[in-house]
């Protein structure tokens, strides 16, 4: 079950479980649309792999299998 965390680990930009704009990698390392584009060029930085557009979870079955509140940011990470 993906964890689907709460932010972008670049800009610490908020992605809830209905954001249609997080992008993550194999290893749930999560990133806003904006930051995998244009800082990481749609590669991640943790693992090398590419990045992918994060599932969405439906509202019905966020009670049972809430989403993850633990926030992960890595200050500086910004390679433009």
């Amino acid at each position: 079950m993906l964890e689907l965390r709460p932010g972008c680990e670049c800009c610490d930009t908020d992605l809830p479980p209905k954001a249609m704009d997080a992008m993550i990698c194999t290893f749930e390392c999560t990133w806003c649309a904006r930051c995998a584009e244009t800082c990481l060029h749609g590669e991640c930085p943790n693992c090398g792999g590419d990045l992918q557009r994060r599932p969405v979870r439906p509202a019905a079955h966020l009670s049972a299998n809430p989403a993850s509140t633990e926030r992960v940011v890595q200050p500086g990470l910004h390679r433009a």
